[in-house]
């Protein structure tokens, strides 16, 4: 697989340069995984629906995820301008470009826990 340099991971603050580490940098951290998996499957969701969708995530990290997310270009924070405001998140063509990476994910995961042993 390719030109990825010696020493794949990267030091905080650098830009990585091997596609693997890209990838991982967006998907990184606990929960960040699931927390796309729900906006492939919807499309959009409000950090309400997320919470409910992920009862175990605390809303510290579920901020974080999103605010991660929303950095990484694969969601998009929309805020409305009425009173009181609400705040929808909606996913990018980017982030939806990650649905076989999670999918293939989803069936390695699959295979594990079917197997026997």
């Amino acid at each position: 697989m390719g030109d990825c340099p010696g020493s794949a991971l990267v030091p905080p603050g650098r830009a990585a340069r091997c596609p693997v580490d890209i990838t991982l940098a967006v998907l990184g951290g606990r929960w960040t995984p699931l927390v796309l998996r729900e906006f492939l499957r919807r499309g959009e969701a409000t950090s309400s629906e997320l919470s409910a969708a992920l009862p175990a995530l605390s809303d510290k990290v579920l901020s974080e995820r999103l605010a991660q997310l929303t950095a990484a270009g694969v969601i998009e924070r929309h805020r409305s301008a009425s009173w009181p405001p609400w705040v929808r998140y909606t996913l990018t063509g980017q982030g939806r470009a990650l649905e076989p990476v999670v999918h293939s994910m989803w069936e390695w995961g699959t295979a594990r826990r079917d197997a026997p042993g």
